[in-house]
Protein backbone atom coordinates (compact mmCIF):
# COMPACT_ATOMS: atom_id res chain seq x y z
CA UNK A 1 0.00 0.00 0.00
CA UNK A 2 1.08 3.76 -0.94
CA UNK A 3 2.08 5.96 2.29
CA UNK A 4 -1.03 8.58 0.67
CA UNK A 5 -2.97 5.43 0.56
CA UNK A 6 -2.21 4.38 4.41
CA UNK A 7 -2.84 7.81 5.27
CA UNK A 8 -6.55 8.16 3.85
CA UNK A 9 -7.14 4.70 5.37
CA UNK A 10 -6.24 6.00 9.22
CA UNK A 11 -7.57 9.26 8.27
CA UNK A 12 -10.80 7.90 6.99
CA UNK A 13 -11.42 5.96 10.41
CA UNK A 14 -9.80 8.86 12.82
CA UNK A 15 -12.40 11.33 11.75
CA UNK A 16 -15.24 8.85 11.54
CA UNK A 17 -16.32 9.12 8.06
CA UNK A 18 -15.60 5.17 6.80
CA UNK A 19 -18.84 5.79 4.97
CA UNK A 20 -17.63 8.13 2.91
CA UNK A 21 -14.56 7.15 2.28
CA UNK A 22 -16.61 4.40 -0.58
CA UNK A 23 -18.34 7.20 -1.73
CA UNK A 24 -16.48 11.05 -1.42
CA UNK A 25 -18.16 11.90 -4.99
CA UNK A 26 -21.59 12.48 -3.44
CA UNK A 27 -20.26 13.99 0.13
CA UNK A 28 -19.96 17.28 -1.70
CA UNK A 29 -22.69 20.05 -2.50
CA UNK A 30 -23.43 21.14 -6.26
CA UNK A 31 -23.36 24.77 -4.25
CA UNK A 32 -20.19 27.27 -5.74
CA UNK A 33 -20.84 29.54 -3.08
CA UNK A 34 -21.94 27.17 -0.09
CA UNK A 35 -20.64 24.54 2.12
CA UNK A 36 -22.19 20.85 1.93
CA UNK A 37 -25.34 20.18 3.57
CA UNK A 38 -26.94 16.92 3.91
CA UNK A 39 -28.30 15.43 0.65
CA UNK A 40 -26.67 17.60 -1.61
CA UNK A 41 -24.82 15.63 -4.42
CA UNK A 42 -22.34 17.22 -7.15
CA UNK A 43 -23.62 15.51 -10.41
CA UNK A 44 -20.62 16.52 -12.10
CA UNK A 45 -16.82 16.99 -11.19
CA UNK A 46 -14.88 20.05 -10.22
CA UNK A 47 -13.03 21.12 -12.72
CA UNK A 48 -9.80 22.91 -11.04
CA UNK A 49 -7.50 24.46 -13.46
CA UNK A 50 -3.94 25.99 -12.05
CA UNK A 51 -2.24 27.94 -13.99
CA UNK A 52 1.27 27.55 -14.20
CA UNK A 53 4.35 30.31 -16.12
CA UNK A 54 8.24 30.39 -16.02
CA UNK A 55 9.56 31.39 -12.64
CA UNK A 56 6.46 30.04 -10.29
CA UNK A 57 7.06 29.23 -7.17
CA UNK A 58 6.20 25.78 -6.41
CA UNK A 59 4.77 25.81 -2.73
CA UNK A 60 2.18 28.17 -4.24
CA UNK A 61 0.84 25.41 -6.54
CA UNK A 62 1.98 22.57 -4.51
CA UNK A 63 -0.18 23.23 -1.62
CA UNK A 64 -3.51 23.34 -3.55
CA UNK A 65 -3.15 20.45 -5.76
CA UNK A 66 -1.87 18.20 -2.83
CA UNK A 67 -5.19 18.82 -0.92
CA UNK A 68 -7.44 18.27 -4.20
CA UNK A 69 -5.29 15.23 -5.06
CA UNK A 70 -6.75 14.26 -1.30
CA UNK A 71 -10.26 14.61 -2.13
CA UNK A 72 -10.05 13.89 -6.19
CA UNK A 73 -8.96 9.97 -5.54
CA UNK A 74 -12.42 9.47 -3.89
CA UNK A 75 -14.47 12.35 -5.24
CA UNK A 76 -15.24 13.89 -8.37
CA UNK A 77 -12.28 16.53 -9.17
CA UNK A 78 -10.22 16.92 -12.25
CA UNK A 79 -7.08 18.70 -12.43
CA UNK A 80 -5.31 20.12 -15.15
CA UNK A 81 -2.28 22.33 -15.31
CA UNK A 82 -2.24 25.20 -17.93
CA UNK A 83 -0.62 27.82 -19.51
CA UNK A 84 -1.87 31.24 -21.09
CA UNK A 85 0.23 30.17 -23.85
CA UNK A 86 -1.25 26.79 -24.35
CA UNK A 87 0.53 23.71 -23.96
CA UNK A 88 4.22 24.17 -23.30
CA UNK A 89 6.86 22.89 -20.18
CA UNK A 90 6.90 25.71 -17.45
CA UNK A 91 10.28 26.04 -15.27
CA UNK A 92 9.54 26.88 -11.99
CA UNK A 93 11.37 28.86 -10.09
CA UNK A 94 13.72 25.64 -8.49
CA UNK A 95 14.11 24.82 -12.05
CA UNK A 96 11.74 21.87 -12.51
CA UNK A 97 10.18 21.33 -15.48
CA UNK A 98 6.68 20.91 -15.65
CA UNK A 99 5.05 19.84 -18.80
CA UNK A 100 1.29 21.21 -19.05
CA UNK A 101 -1.08 19.07 -21.97
CA UNK A 102 -3.84 20.94 -21.75
CA UNK A 103 -5.03 24.16 -23.60
CA UNK A 104 -6.14 27.28 -22.16
CA UNK A 105 -9.51 26.79 -21.55
CA UNK A 106 -11.36 28.82 -18.52
CA UNK A 107 -14.71 28.14 -20.08
CA UNK A 108 -14.37 24.16 -18.80
CA UNK A 109 -13.27 25.19 -15.42
CA UNK A 110 -15.41 25.84 -12.04
CA UNK A 111 -12.24 26.83 -10.64
CA UNK A 112 -9.02 28.74 -11.88
CA UNK A 113 -6.27 28.69 -9.44
CA UNK A 114 -3.42 31.46 -10.00
CA UNK A 115 -0.50 30.60 -7.78
CA UNK A 116 2.74 32.96 -7.15
CA UNK A 117 5.83 33.79 -8.49
CA UNK A 118 8.26 35.85 -6.18
CA UNK A 119 8.07 39.43 -6.44
CA UNK A 120 9.69 42.48 -7.74
CA UNK A 121 12.53 43.21 -10.79
CA UNK A 122 13.18 39.86 -12.87
CA UNK A 123 10.48 37.91 -10.83
CA UNK A 124 8.69 35.41 -12.98
CA UNK A 125 5.33 36.89 -11.38
CA UNK A 126 6.74 40.26 -12.52
CA UNK A 127 7.46 39.11 -16.23
CA UNK A 128 4.37 37.29 -16.40
CA UNK A 129 2.53 40.95 -15.36
CA UNK A 130 4.80 43.12 -18.21
CA UNK A 131 4.22 40.40 -20.87
CA UNK A 132 0.28 40.98 -20.38
CA UNK A 133 -0.73 38.05 -21.70
CA UNK A 134 -1.92 36.02 -18.64
CA UNK A 135 -4.09 38.92 -16.73
CA UNK A 136 -5.79 39.24 -20.44
CA UNK A 137 -6.49 35.84 -20.17
CA UNK A 138 -7.24 35.97 -16.69
CA UNK A 139 -9.76 39.44 -17.17
CA UNK A 140 -11.51 37.77 -20.12
CA UNK A 141 -11.81 34.03 -18.46
CA UNK A 142 -14.34 35.85 -15.76
CA UNK A 143 -17.98 34.94 -16.14
CA UNK A 144 -20.75 33.26 -13.48
CA UNK A 145 -20.31 30.61 -12.18
CA UNK A 146 -16.30 30.65 -12.00
CA UNK A 147 -14.32 30.83 -8.98
CA UNK A 148 -10.63 32.68 -9.28
CA UNK A 149 -8.56 31.65 -6.61
CA UNK A 150 -4.77 33.24 -6.15
CA UNK A 151 -2.00 32.02 -4.01
CA UNK A 152 0.89 34.40 -2.33
CA UNK A 153 1.46 36.83 -4.64
CA UNK A 154 -0.51 35.17 -7.48
CA UNK A 155 -3.58 38.02 -6.13
CA UNK A 156 -1.02 40.99 -8.01
CA UNK A 157 -1.84 38.92 -11.40
CA UNK A 158 -5.24 39.24 -10.59
CA UNK A 159 -4.78 43.02 -10.02
CA UNK A 160 -3.00 42.93 -13.06
CA UNK A 161 -5.89 41.76 -14.72
CA UNK A 162 -8.51 44.23 -12.83
CA UNK A 163 -9.86 41.62 -10.76
CA UNK A 164 -9.13 42.69 -7.52
CA UNK A 165 -10.27 46.55 -7.93
CA UNK A 166 -12.57 47.54 -5.51
CA UNK A 167 -12.52 43.67 -3.74
CA UNK A 168 -11.71 42.22 -0.35
CA UNK A 169 -8.50 40.35 -0.95
CA UNK A 170 -5.04 39.42 0.43
CA UNK A 171 -1.62 38.65 -0.75
CA UNK A 172 1.84 38.01 0.64
CA UNK A 173 2.34 40.60 2.91
CA UNK A 174 5.18 42.64 1.14
CA UNK A 175 2.84 43.04 -1.58
CA UNK A 176 -0.10 43.97 0.38
CA UNK A 177 0.91 48.07 0.00
CA UNK A 178 1.05 47.71 -3.62
CA UNK A 179 -2.16 45.91 -3.68
CA UNK A 180 -4.01 48.40 -1.83
CA UNK A 181 -2.26 51.05 -4.24
CA UNK A 182 -4.01 49.33 -7.26
CA UNK A 183 -6.93 49.86 -6.07
CA UNK A 184 -8.00 46.56 -3.88
CA UNK A 185 -9.74 46.10 -0.90
CA UNK A 186 -6.78 44.36 1.70
CA UNK A 187 -8.22 42.88 4.70
CA UNK A 188 -6.45 40.80 7.55
CA UNK A 189 -7.54 37.20 6.84
CA UNK A 190 -5.27 34.57 6.13
CA UNK A 191 -7.76 33.52 3.25
CA UNK A 192 -10.01 36.04 2.19
CA UNK A 193 -13.45 34.20 0.86
CA UNK A 194 -15.88 36.88 -1.48
CA UNK A 195 -17.43 34.53 -3.60
CA UNK A 196 -16.62 34.20 -6.83
CA UNK A 197 -12.73 35.60 -5.84
CA UNK A 198 -10.68 34.04 -3.09
CA UNK A 199 -6.77 34.80 -2.24
CA UNK A 200 -4.77 34.03 0.49
CA UNK A 201 -1.41 35.09 2.31
CA UNK A 202 1.99 34.10 1.31
CA UNK A 203 3.30 30.64 0.58
CA UNK A 204 2.01 28.03 3.12
CA UNK A 205 -1.24 30.18 2.52
CA UNK A 206 -1.93 28.10 -0.04
CA UNK A 207 -2.40 24.83 1.68
CA UNK A 208 -5.40 27.10 4.04
CA UNK A 209 -6.76 28.36 0.85
CA UNK A 210 -6.71 24.69 -0.56
CA UNK A 211 -8.76 23.40 2.50
CA UNK A 212 -11.19 26.51 2.89
CA UNK A 213 -11.70 25.69 -0.87
CA UNK A 214 -12.53 21.95 -0.27
CA UNK A 215 -14.64 22.79 2.78
CA UNK A 216 -17.03 24.99 0.32
CA UNK A 217 -17.16 22.59 -2.13
CA UNK A 218 -17.51 19.43 -0.23
CA UNK A 219 -17.97 20.13 3.34
CA UNK A 220 -16.55 20.57 6.39
CA UNK A 221 -16.52 16.64 7.38
CA UNK A 222 -14.58 16.23 3.84
CA UNK A 223 -11.67 18.94 4.94
CA UNK A 224 -11.47 17.42 8.02
CA UNK A 225 -10.55 14.39 6.33
CA UNK A 226 -7.73 16.29 4.29
CA UNK A 227 -6.17 17.97 7.24
CA UNK A 228 -5.62 14.46 9.06
CA UNK A 229 -4.14 12.97 5.40
CA UNK A 230 -2.16 16.21 5.69
CA UNK A 231 -0.89 16.30 9.15
CA UNK A 232 -1.90 19.64 8.87
CA UNK A 233 -3.67 22.25 11.32
CA UNK A 234 -5.30 24.94 9.37
CA UNK A 235 -3.98 28.19 10.11
CA UNK A 236 -5.69 32.26 10.66
CA UNK A 237 -8.59 33.02 9.73
CA UNK A 238 -10.97 32.37 6.95
CA UNK A 239 -12.82 35.99 6.36
CA UNK A 240 -15.62 35.92 4.23
CA UNK A 241 -18.25 38.19 2.66
CA UNK A 242 -21.55 38.24 2.28
CA UNK A 243 -21.57 37.72 -1.78
CA UNK A 244 -22.16 34.06 -3.01
CA UNK A 245 -21.11 33.02 -5.86
CA UNK A 246 -23.86 31.55 -8.68
CA UNK A 247 -24.55 27.68 -7.19
CA UNK A 248 -23.78 24.83 -9.65
CA UNK A 249 -25.12 21.52 -10.06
Amino acid sequence: MHRRDLLRSSAAAAVGIGAVGSGLAGAGPAAAGSPAGPGRRRREPLRVHTVLYDGVEEQDFAGPVEVFGIVGDRGPVEQTFVTADGPRTVVTTAGMEIVCRARWSPSSADLIVVPGGGYGPGSGLQKEIDRGRLPKALAEARRPGLVLAAVCSGTMLLSAAGITKGRPCTTHHIAKDDLRAQGAQVVGGRVVDDGDLVTCGGVTSGIDLGLWLVERFYGHETAVFAEEVLEYERRGTVWRSRRRAPERA
